[in-house]
């Protein structure tokens, strides 16, 4: 197990501990984790009294269907766009009963980068019931597919935890 896999495990339990404590329940939306931050959750023995339900909306369709991303935002800004980002975590929010929930879209590479939108340019979004939702950009560089994800995935975790 890699540094950043018990690291991701860490976070996990620590999210779940603070959400049950809060009564809170967490939905995720992922697009390039592929669900990493779902599946890092529910790893933890006794997880679904916390964690609602995930959603992996990988394709644009996927992301409209499911969580009810505008056509328009994803013509105008992108699947990876701040714009995205937020249209995610509120759908995921509307589509679930949890109180707060994360979305994470990006380019995890090795391709599909380009001189606006490197490899490595990751967006998330955080909508809590009754707050603003909230958008972060984050650029984790050209560091492999694998730790992309994981970084993604941690702060994301990090998001859930200061937002409970």
């Amino acid at each position: 197990m890699s540094v950043l896999s018990r690291l991701l495990t860490h976070r996990a339990e620590a999210v779940l501990i603070k959400a049950r404590n809060a009564g809170l329940m967490l939905a995720t939306a992922e697009s390039c984790t592929g669900g990493l931050v779902a599946a890092s959750l529910t790893d933890i023995a006794g997880s679904s009294d916390v964690f609602e339900r995930g959603f992996v909306t990988y394709s644009n369709a996927a992301k409209h269907d499911l969580l009810g991303v505008s056509a328009d935002s994803l013509a105008d800004h992108g699947a990876v766009s701040k714009q995205v980002a937020q249209d995610m975590a509120l759908g995921a929010l509307e589509n679930s009963l949890a109180d707060i929930a994360v979305s994470i879209t990006g380019i995890a590479g090795p391709g599909g980068g380009s001189e606006d939108k490197p490899v490595g340019l990751v967006y998330f979004g955080l909508a809590k019931r009754g707050h603003r939702t909230q958008t972060h950009k984050r650029l984790f560089g050209d560091q492999g597919r694998e730790r992309i994800r994981e970084l993604s995935a941690l702060f994301a975790l990090d998001l859930f935890k200061a937002a409970i």
